[in-house]
């Protein structure tokens, strides 16, 4: 169910701000409540294809007594197709809930 949705997600994850590649798999998996537990290896691809299409920038960072790492940020052309992206998967959203669900047609 995932494919086609995990750069969205990624986008998603990095809206309230940077993060380092970690960070952004927990914010995944705890906003999604447990839901996605994406491993390493299908997120940093992720973002290194997203930061390829200029959706995302990086930056290495050193925190005080820590270690080395990448810290990611959306661009603002990653803020403008994460709202396309929401608009996209509002409207298919709200034609499965229509087709599987009990509501009424959408829009109505």
């Amino acid at each position: 169910m995932l494919k086609g949705h995990l750069d969205a997600i990624v986008l998603a994850a990095l809206e309230a701000g940077p993060a380092h590649g970690y960070a952004i798999i927990e914010t995944i998996r705890s906003r999604s409540g447990e839901t996605f537990d994406l491993p390493e290896g299908t997120v940093y691809p992720a973002l290194h294809r997203l930061e390829q299409a200029g959706l995302l920038s990086s930056a290495w960072t050193t925190p005080p007594g820590g270690r080395r790492r990448r810290v990611y940020s959306l661009t603002r052309a990653g803020g403008a197709a994460l709202a396309q992206r929401r608009k996209a998967w509002d409207r298919f959203s709200h034609a499965v809930e229509a087709l599987l669900g009990r509501k009424r047609a959408w829009p109505a």
